[in-house]
């Protein structure tokens, strides 16, 4: 053919691994979840469900005429050419098709989506603390929105995100912020990318890249249409019936409510009185409600919706299941309890049968030890060592309670506290002040939890919680110190400043002054000869009170006090720039060599800082 036409193939090549899912695979709604992952951060998940339409889907999409497809630029056919097989279908695109030119090569009347289509976003913080968060959304999404700053460029969360999306094969449609920006190059981040196998359509490859702004909303209906041409592409669909699956995306405790969780429904319709199971929890729906807080009665595929009812807090990421009664759901959670108390039983029985080991060889080396003593005197010795130890032991736990820090994290969400725990198994500063977790959960701070940090010793930690007045008296009546905050990155730091401030403190040297040896001699004094030697004070001053350290070819090879400091035959305790003195030193054996060099200097303690870096 003359013309050169683009295929879809590569598009439409992740449409049979969604087809290996389900009959009908499960998809989601275009809204922010407000108790989902919430904030602007720079990686975005897109799910997209949509219902069995009574006709057959609308497979064609809106291509935004300002992307630039991977061809040269031909004349425009009056209709494309439509070629179908029974595995897929091939539609023939040109440098910018409109929307209803894709629809007519598609066999569509229609250029919109139906109103039984949803598409919702799940908004990932771009926090390296996140990673968990952003990890759950590439795995529950079907189409990763990959946000980075044209003005930053490729940033380790991003490479994080390719990983992910990557891990959980769905496709990414790129999206190159911050364009109204003067410093904004849109082509170093595609260049960028590519060392990550992220080829962008300008350089031959399958992934849109859409230009957008955030700040003015510019192109931001280019990267909508760009996402729904990809969705509709793949034939993205969900069941609306048989038993309700989804994944809880984010869990809670209100006030009013208990506990409550933030899901995603992938198959099935979930309404009041369902019985539910995620994780080591269940829960007989009492109530539901979307993002807006309003109430609503039936919740279909690919809707976020709040849940009410459960019994205990599941976590987020579990999976959501249900069975036909509560005699069920209780069945499967104790099987599930039983299974993991299985498993963490064998773990005990491990490190049981370690310790085991340990004593028993400690035991034998003992024996062997004192095997050809006799027994009055190996009880003695037994008793002396017996004694030390217990000596030792108690040595030990004194400078370990004076070099430990407990601490308790309390958060506003499940997600929340599951990062800040991923950033405290990060800590590998133990050998400088121990790190103990005592508690940690979702909801506001409560007396159990300053009873226990005043049992430890410890600190409350919060983040997004509140703290009633009874208990901010109650903890200041017992000297606990609780910390709020509401950026996690503050809570780090102040963590690393708790922790700087177990550490005992480090004392740094300031130079007062520097003299050279110019000549050295000796003195009597009685019987003794005493080396002195000549200086001259090249920088600062010497001061007799302070301390000194005695320098050759660099090293530092004596440090103390002087027993004299004399200029001409009268005793000083200053001698400035410039001016000529003898000294001598505590230590009688010492030597000067011309060309020494003498340092006055004082000694500060410093506050030590912790050497752990949590990576951001």
């Amino acid at each position: 053919m003359n013309q050169k036409l683009l295929k879809l193939e590569n598009l439409l090549r992740f449409h049979t691994i969604y087809r290996q899912l389900h009959s009908l695979c499960q998809r989601r709604a275009l809204r922010q979840w407000s108790h989902g992952f919430s904030s602007a951060y720079p990686v975005w998940t897109a799910q997209l469900y949509a219902w069995p339409w009574p006709t057959e889907m609308l497979t064609g999409a809106a291509l935004s005429q300002y992307r630039f497809l991977v061809t040269k630029k031909e004349e425009r056919p009056q209709k494309s050419q439509l070629s179908s097989t029974k595995s897929k279908k091939v539609v023939e695109v040109w440098i910018g098709m409109t929307v209803e030119e894709l629809a007519r090569a598609m066999e569509k009347n229609t250029v919109s989506l139906p109103s039984g289509e949803k598409i919702t976003f799940l908004d990932t913080p771009g926090h390296a603390a996140f990673s968990a968060m952003r990890a759950r959304g590439a795995q529950v999404t079907d189409i990763v929105i990959l946000v980075v700053a044209a003005d930053d460029g490729v940033m380790k969360q991003t490479v994080e995100s390719i990983q992910h999306a990557k891990d959980a094969q769905v496709p990414i449609v790129l999206a190159i912020n911050k364009c109204d920006k003067a410093e904004a190059d849109p082509e170093r981040v595609k260049k960028e990318l590519l060392a990550y196998d992220v080829v962008c359509e300008d350089y031959g490859g399958d992934v849109q890249a859409v230009p957008v702004s955030a700040l003015t909303g510019n192109n931001l209906m280019a990267l909508a249409e760009a996402t729904i041409a990809l969705a509709e592409i793949l034939e993205l669909k969900a069941d609306p019936n048989g038993p309700v699956e989804g994944t809880v995306i984010e869990s809670f405790t209100d006030k009013g409510r208990g506990p409550v969780t933030t899901a995603i429904i992938q198959r099935g319709t979930l309404r009041k009185g369902c019985v539910l199971v995620a994780g080591n929890c269940w829960a007989k729906v009492r109530l539901m409600f979307d993002e807006n807080g309003k109430t609503i009665h039936e919740a279909h595929p690919s809707t976020p919706v709040g849940i009410t009812g459960w019994r205990d807090l599941p976590s987020a990421g579990e999976e959501i299941l249900e069975v036909e009664s509560e005699p069920r759901a209780r069945e499967v959670v104790d099987w599930r309890k039983y299974e993991q108390e299985q498993e963490k039983g064998k773990e005990d029985v491990k490190i049981i049968e370690e310790k085991r080991k340990e004593h028993q060889e400690a035991y034998q080396k003992a024996r062997e030890k004192y095997s050809n003593v006799q027994w009055k005197k190996r009880s003695l010795l037994q008793y002396l060592e017996i004694k030390e130890q217990t000596s030792l032991k108690r040595k030990e736990e004194m400078e370990r309670d004076s070099n430990v820090l407990p601490v308790i994290i309390k958060g506003d969400v499940d997600g929340s506290v599951e990062a800040i725990l991923n950033i405290i198994d990060t800590y590998d500063a133990s050998h400088e002040c121990e790190l103990e977790l005592v508690h940690f959960g979702v909801g506001d701070i409560s007396a159990n939890d300053v009873n226990l940090a005043e049992t430890f010793n410890g600190v409350i930690y919060g983040f997004n919680v509140n703290v009633g007045k009874v208990i901010q008296e109650s903890a200041a009546k017992k000297g606990v110190k609780m910390k709020l905050h509401k950026i996690i990155y503050r809570l780090v730091e102040d963590l690393q400043e708790e922790l700087s401030s177990r550490l005992p403190c480090a004392v740094e040297e300031h130079p007062v002054g520097e003299a050279s040896i110019l000549a050295t001699f000796s003195i009597t004094e009685g019987k003794k000869k005493v080396p002195v030697a000549g200086c001259r004070v090249q920088k600062g001053q010497l001061e007799k009170q302070k301390k000194f350290k005695l320098t050759r070819d660099g090293h530092v090879i004596w440090k103390g006090s002087l027993t004299s400091l004399k200029h001409h035959k009268d005793d000083i305790s200053i001698v400035k720039t410039g001016m000529d003195c003898g000294l001598s030193l505590d230590e009688e054996n010492m030597e000067f060599k011309v060309g020494d060099r003498i340092v006055c200097y004082e000694e500060k303690q410093i506050q030590a800082k912790t050497s752990w870096d949590p990576g951001f």
